[in-house]
């Protein structure tokens, strides 16, 4: 590709990710942008799909003989913090930064990926067919973004999930379960020595959860770690509490499924433990998988990461990585470098051009 060739993608795809940014799209409300991509697509000549508020479209030659290779990222964000000086939704360029919510979480991504997509979709003779994906509900793990979508794309080999990785090779992934537990106790007089006072049961389960290891370790992942994030008990200070809940945050290496771990912490701790899915699971791409090996052809290195992503509900190898700073997502004044973005698309086609 043309050095001109790719700062016209690039150009297109900043036009692009700042009319994103100037349209809302939080989690299960993202039907303005989700029109925009679908239009924008149509725009340029390419058949595009819409379910929900997830657009797809796949390559021109599409051969249904052929392996089937992801191109995806989301278009949904979190809601903007207090912190904000400047406007979530104004794409404001300065001092080579582009400004708004989403720009790095990830609709840097997003746009390079899309760009990528465009530079491909008319080549004939690839070993892989390509579809571009923009899912929603990403931020919640909801199950109307590429959990609905997947089954719509048929068969697939394969993908590239964009998430801002700094466009290092994320080659596995922390699955997450969300527990909700509840301790019983009886309710009595705080004067009195009456009553089981469910705080006091909850606290050694807390324990538990604080200082046990799991004996596996991941080299790319390290050790399983539950986090104890939420409390409630009691509704009056002279009142012995007969319940005391609490959530756990529990982030799983690929060493254990999520229902042996479930099947660990319960057979230890005294409180009724739910949780809230097993859906989001551990995940890894082979060191030796074509998409890996074209990448540290390239000097991009490999690492394991804590954060997820759409990455845990797919079935099949994916790779994450693209521009941005996952330690920029979520943050007030979100940002993403423009030279990132130009960056991005170059070593993405780069890297295809050594698999298709």
């Amino acid at each position: 590709m043309s050095n001109n060739a790719n700062k016209e993608l690039s150009r297109d795809a900043v036009q692009l990710l700042k009319e994103l940014i100037a349209i809302p799209s939080f989690s299960k409300e993202e039907q303005g942008t989700a029109a925009l991509l679908h239009t924008y697509l149509q725009g340029k000549g390419i058949r595009a799909s819409r379910l929900m508020n997830n657009v797809w479209a796949r390559s021109l030659h599409f051969d249904p003989t052929k392996p089937t290779l992801l191109l995806n990222s989301h278009h949904d964000t979190v809601r903007p913090n207090a912190g904000y000086t400047k406007g979530p939704f104004a794409p404001i360029e300065e001092n080579g930064k582009l400004y708004g919510l989403g720009s790095n979480d990830a609709g840097a991504s997003l746009v390079a990926l899309l760009s990528t997509f465009m530079h491909f979709y008319d080549r004939k003779n690839m070993a892989y067919n390509l579809v571009f994906a923009a899912s929603a509900e990403e931020e919640i793990s909801g199950k109307n973004g590429i959990e609905a979508l997947l089954p719509e794309l048929g068969e697939i080999s394969a993908a590239i999930v964009g998430e801002p990785t700094e466009m290092q090779m994320a080659v596995a992934e922390k699955g997450l379960m969300v527990l909700d537990c509840l301790a019983h106790g009886l309710a009595g007089h705080a004067a009195r020595n009456e009553g089981d006072n469910a705080i006091y049961k909850a606290m050694q389960d807390i324990s538990w959860f604080n200082n046990y290891q799991f004996p596996q370790v991941s080299d790319l992942l390290g050790p399983v770690k539950m986090t104890v994030t939420m409390i409630q008990a009691g509704q009056q200070h002279n009142v012995i509490p007969a319940e005391c809940r609490f959530t756990v945050d529990v982030r799983l290496n690929e060493c254990y499924a999520n229902t042996e771990v479930l099947e660990s912490i319960r057979s230890n701790v005294s409180c009724a433990v739910e949780p809230r899915s097993l859906r989001l699971k551990s995940t890894s791409i082979g060191m030796q998988h074509p998409l890996v090996n074209a990448g540290r052809s390239l000097g991009l290195q490999t690492f394991g990461s804590s954060t997820l992503s759409d990455k845990a509900l797919m079935p099949f190898p994916a790779l994450k990585m693209g521009p941005g700073d996952s330690a920029r997502s979520h943050t007030a004044d979100e940002f993403i470098y423009l030279h990132e973005i130009e960056q991005g698309i170059n070593i993405y086609i780069n890297l295809l051009n050594q698999v298709l």
